[in-house]
């Protein structure tokens, strides 16, 4: 470095010599993408949590308006599945739904953000197909604890006051 700053000062004497390395000035380019990318992490978490308490407070909600419902499949012979199954059912359309119409708009997205970089990856199938599973598992996880609970719950104190 030295050698080359002797030179620099020799041929341009009144300028000042300002270097950096090639693979600092590459990271530094990335540094903002880094930033987004992390940023964006923390708020999908934050925006999973929420969403499965939301999940958590709708299916909590919808199995205490159908109690009675419940109590009288139980007591006609309903099997804990399937009182699972129909509290879920509902759920999982939204979900399915939801994740039908979210994959083009996130595919779209995608591709406007990754047109800007000179090397680029292709957004593939899988990418959606691993994110709806996630989320019909987590839908699953977060509605099944509710669906089951009252599932199993004793049908005669939901029809004591009939």
């Amino acid at each position: 470095m030295q050698q080359v700053q002797d030179k620099f000062k020799a041929n341009l004497p009144n300028s000042s010599f300002d270097y950096e390395f090639l693979d600092t000035h590459i990271q530094n380019l990335y540094t903002s993408e880094q930033h987004t990318a992390s940023t964006a992490t923390v708020f999908s978490m934050l925006a999973i949590f929420v969403a499965c308490l939301g999940l958590f407070g709708l299916a909590a909600s919808i199995a205490e308006q159908r109690t009675k419902e419940i109590g009288i499949r139980k007591v006609l012979g309903a099997s804990v599945s399937g009182i699972t199954r129909l509290l879920t059912s509902d759920f999982l359309k939204l979900v399915v739904i939801s994740i039908i119409i979210a994959s083009p708009v996130a595919w779209y997205i995608m591709n406007k953000w990754l047109t800007d970089f000179s090397y680029r990856i292709d957004v593939n199938a899988w990418a959606f197909i691993i994110a709806g599973t996630m989320a019909i598992v987590f839908a699953l996880l977060t509605i099944g604890s509710q669906a089951i609970k009252a599932a199993v719950a004793n049908p005669v104190k939901s029809l004591r006051s009939e």
